[in-house]
């Protein structure tokens, strides 16, 4: 069920994307006089083929969703009648073929300012940027934060919730590598934190954000208890039972269900000495949890999970819930700035991809879209919303880079035309046709293995 719930989801907002990209094309080049002979939704075998309007033209649904095109009459693929000859694409003034192929990721980069505007007028769920602990040895634990700080903003960004905070933070460590955090103490004491995050190298590399910062967020707290036991793995085997609380491991005191989480796979391989409370009395123990290979490190584990209360996890998790919602006028300026934000973000994770600044295995393919636009759209609208945003801005983005085959690239040869006075010649332009195709060709292989490792890994 998951599987096709990430297919439909998938399908349906790329087809959307994809239909926003062509259609700004499409209409850029008809409002300047270019004859658009065919509309197509995807690669290869039609599926379904319409003709209408002045022009006859031709709208095409095909098999293969990743992506569409707009052809138009030129010269350079096929005769052109005499009377169409001032409609031809190649005929069009280098402003207005500038126009036309920027007009693709201009509308893009509107969707996403239409689609983050409709998810602020819904408003978006998240938590309270507020520190759960705080890492030994990371730029965090320097900066001095401490358990409970409430995040307020960084570099003067307002942080509503841990949701926002993973990227207004990643976005101000790649501009300015120190950032001026202001936070809010746990006994109500604003506060200034000044994270250094310069080494950007490791902050792109694989792994979870907040762990290299040193900030693990807020989470409910669960009790240290044995709920569940899978058979013949480490935590049965070796005595544990439901009901048992974990007291201490290693010596260290286990507050919580993630303390115990923490000891476990910190020690693949190796015993681990436990007191355990059951029954009233105190037990010690050892369990030797099992190597377990996880996002490519290795981590223990033992096949045991928590006794959850769930009406006491309800509450914790409702008391630090936080609604980011906007009027219809203050969503327009706040969905300007989010798209805004994005834009550079990406440019910049781009740039950092160029000079080996950040590991390529960050590179994402359609299976992890997929599986992707499948947990947003099981989230919700909010969420559902803000994935075709973000993909609509990387599209756009994508698009802009001057790789020949894509916008970017007949941009590229569009300013080339304008400083040397006439066009780019047509040996030259399939030559960089050539090498665009090879681009990205290599790039789509890589973010295939990417995804494949993913799964499988």
């Amino acid at each position: 069920m998951s599987f096709l719930v990430s297919l439909v989801s998938f399908i349906v907002a790329l087809g959307i994307l994809v239909v926003v990209h062509e259609f700004g094309h499409f209409w850029v080049a008809r409002k300047l006089g270019v004859k658009v002979l065919r509309f197509s939704v995807g690669f290869g075998k039609p599926l379904w083929t319409r003709r209408s309007g002045p022009d006859d033209t031709e709208y095409v649904v095909a098999a293969v969703p990743l992506g569409g095109y707009v052809k138009m009459l030129d010269e350079r693929e096929g005769s052109v009648a005499e009377k169409d000859l001032p409609r031809a694409f190649n005929r069009k003034p280098v402003l207005s073929r500038i126009a036309i192929v920027a007009a693709g990721p201009f509308f893009n980069f509107l969707f996403a300012i239409f689609a983050y505007y409709l998810m602020f007028l819904v408003g978006v769920e998240g938590l309270v940027p507020e520190v759960g602990k705080v890492i030994p040895d990371t730029p965090a634990y320097r900066a001095g934060f401490e358990q409970g700080d409430r995040l307020v903003s960084a570099n003067g960004i307002a942080i509503p919730s841990w949701e926002s905070a993973s990227i207004t933070l990643l976005d101000q460590a790649l501009e300015t590598g120190v950032i001026d955090v202001e936070v809010q103490t746990e006994r109500g004491y604003p506060m200034h934190r000044s994270l250094d995050l310069g080494d950007t190298r490791e902050l792109l590399d694989e792994g979870d954000l907040y762990q290299k910062i040193g900030l693990e967020p807020w989470r409910p707290q669960i009790a240290p208890i044995i709920g569940q036991l899978e058979s013949g793995l480490p935590a049965a085997r070796d005595g544990l039972q439901t009901g048992d609380k974990i007291l201490a491991a290693n010596g260290t005191r286990i507050h919580d269900w993630r303390d115990w989480v923490n000891v476990i796979q910190s020690h693949p391989g190796k015993a681990v000495s436990i007191e355990v409370l059951r029954a009233g009395d105190v037990l010690n123990m050892e369990i030797t949890p099992m190597p377990k290979e996880v996002g490519g490190r290795e981590i223990g584990y033992i096949g045991a999970g928590p006794q959850v209360d769930r009406e006491r996890y309800t509450e914790q998790l409702q008391s630090h819930r936080v609604l980011v919602q906007y009027g219809p006028f203050e969503a327009v300026a706040k969905a300007g700035e989010k798209t805004w934000q994005a834009v550079i973000l990406t440019f910049r994770l781009m740039g950092k991809l160029v000079v080996g600044d950040a590991s390529l295995k960050t590179i994402s393919g359609p299976l992890s879209i997929a599986e992707y636009a499948g947990v947003s759209a099981t989230i919700g609208l909010a969420a559902f919303l803000s994935f075709m945003a973000i993909v609509s801005v990387s599209l756009g983005v994508i698009n802009l880079l001057p790789v020949p085959v894509l916008d970017g690239g007949h941009l590229l040869f569009y300013a080339i035309e304008m400083v040397k006075g006439s066009p780019v010649s047509e040996r030259w332009e399939a030559i960089g046709q050539q090498v665009g195709l090879v681009l990205l060709a290599a790039l789509m292989m890589l973010a295939f293995y990417n995804d494949l490792s993913r799964l499988l890994g």
